[in-house]
């Protein structure tokens, strides 16, 4: 989810000189929600200060400090504090990662920011640890649910309690060189729809000269990873969630045994030195014709958009299916909005936390983004849904899996990994590695359930 190009920056500049301003959330004054009785960091918990008189400043946390992102985030900051006069927001911008780092130091100091940016897959464990602010009585009073794709709302919660509120999104589609499929004698119109049509289109396509790749229809390796197939051969399952581990399920075993196939029949050395020969921008492999298809963030249109010598020679399709009538699964990630444990304006927190996902700040960040976000109004805006590529990553949202990090097993991906790892390098076969995984993760969820 990043970038934006020139023409992108002078719509920006034309929004700022008009003063762009965007729909005031409401002022309700009543009292603060009581708590609720559910686990984890109530409001009345985290509020050990008296209700503050007068104007209140929120310290607001992200990692958007590119000259791309930032201009967006502090104009709706910015309209946030004019559309009214009792709460000023100001913008802290801290690296990627580092924020939420500092975050918990502050934490423990009880000294936290009064609102975060932070990772989606994550809110239970926050939650379970009390690092964030039970959002569920402020549910209770301002019942805005229905606003979000519910995939993403159900990520929010723990033990059947609410502690953030999704921001953005994403969704993994392929992307595919029209003009490559021409040469090749493809239909250019017709995108692969399953695994064995993917195979099959890149074997047309396919350039190999004396051993040495000058051209490839499509490797998984270079352009999708293997979590993407893993989870489509498993009908979207994530690797594990509370009822159930499926890391070595036939399909995913299947699936990693197709994915080392194409190292096999290309080979790995060839591979690797023609993924040298890869840039970005104009340089991109897609976008130079180097690689026909790509499985990548909806996102990536805009390097398409702006790089490309013509933009109307790409496509966009649904992730291929596993098996015909086995589904289109894709994956995604994104970002919360929420208030860390201990904030000191939890209430004025929670103003800012509904004005941020409400349609006009959601409608702005995608429009200059590109991004999806998570409110469902502001995703089919009419606006944003002329654009067909924008609008097909919002439909494809359905086909999503996002996969919450369950509360057992924090760190499940450092046991995985390496094991599939270790597979691909050819050090072990699929079944091995994911049986592996599978013993490994499952004792891992006895031990932090005992």
């Amino acid at each position: 989810m990043k970038r934006a190009n020139k023409s992108m920056l002078v719509l920006l500049s034309t929004a700022l000189s008009t003063g762009l301003v965007l729909t005031a959330c409401s002022t309700d004054k009543t009292a603060s929600p009581s708590a609720s009785a559910g686990t984890g960091a109530s409001p009345a918990a985290s509020a050990a200060v008296e209700k503050p008189k007068g104007k209140v400043t929120l310290d607001f946390w992200t990692h958007w400090g590119s000259t791309t992102r930032r201009p967006i985030i502090e104009k709706i900051i910015s309209d946030f504090n004019a559309s009214q006069d009792r709460i000023t927001v100001k913008h802290t911008f801290l690296p990627y990662g580092d924020g939420w780092t500092k975050e918990l130091a502050a934490i423990a100091a009880g000294n936290p920011p009064d609102v975060i940016i932070h990772d989606i897959s994550q809110v239970a464990q926050r939650a379970s640890k009390k690092q964030v602010t039970n959002l569920t009585p402020y549910l209770a009073k301002d019942n805005i649910k229905d606003r979000f794709f519910p995939h993403l709302y159900n990520a929010m919660q723990y033990k059947n309690e609410v502690y953030a509120l999704p921001f953005v999104t994403d969704t993994r589609v392929l992307f595919y060189n029209k003009a490559v499929f021409k040469e090749a004698g493809l239909d250019p119109e017709k995108p692969p729809k399953t695994w064995a049509e993917l195979e099959e289109y890149s074997k047309k396509i396919d350039k190999i000269n004396n051993g040495k790749i000058e051209r490839l229809g499509y490797h998984p390796r270079l352009a999708g990873g293997q979590d993407v197939f893993l989870n489509n051969a498993d009908g979207g399952r994530p690797w594990l969630d509370d009822k159930g581990i499926y890391i070595n399920s036939p399909a995913r075993i299947a699936a990693l045994e197709w994915y080392n196939s194409w190292d096999a029949r290309l080979g790995k050395k060839e591979v690797d030195a023609f993924k040298a020969s890869f840039g970005s921008k104009t340089n991109d492999p897609l976008i130079a014709g180097k690689l026909a298809m790509k499985i990548d963030a909806g996102t990536f249109w805009t390097q398409i958009r702006d790089f490309a010598a013509k933009k109307e020679d790409f496509g966009i399709a649904a992730v291929p299916e596993y098996k015909a009538g086995s589904g289109n699964w894709s994956v995604g990630g994104g970002f919360t909005i929420e208030i860390p444990f201990g904030a000191k304006h939890p209430d004025e927190s929670w103003e800012f936390l509904k004005y941020m996902t409400d349609v006009d700040a959601q409608k702005y960040w995608a429009q200059f983004n590109f991004d999806n976000v998570s409110n469902i109004k502001a995703s089919n805006d009419p606006e944003l849904i002329k654009d067909p590529i924008y609008k097909f990553t919002v439909d494809n949202l359905k086909n999503t899996v996002l996969a919450p990090v369950p509360v057992a097993a924090p760190d499940f991906a450092n046991l995985l990994n390496p094991q599939i790892d270790e597979a691909i390098l050819g050090k072990q076969s699929p079944k091995e590695a994911l049986d592996k995984a599978q013993k490994a993760i499952e004792d891992l969820v006895k031990q932090n359930t005992k």
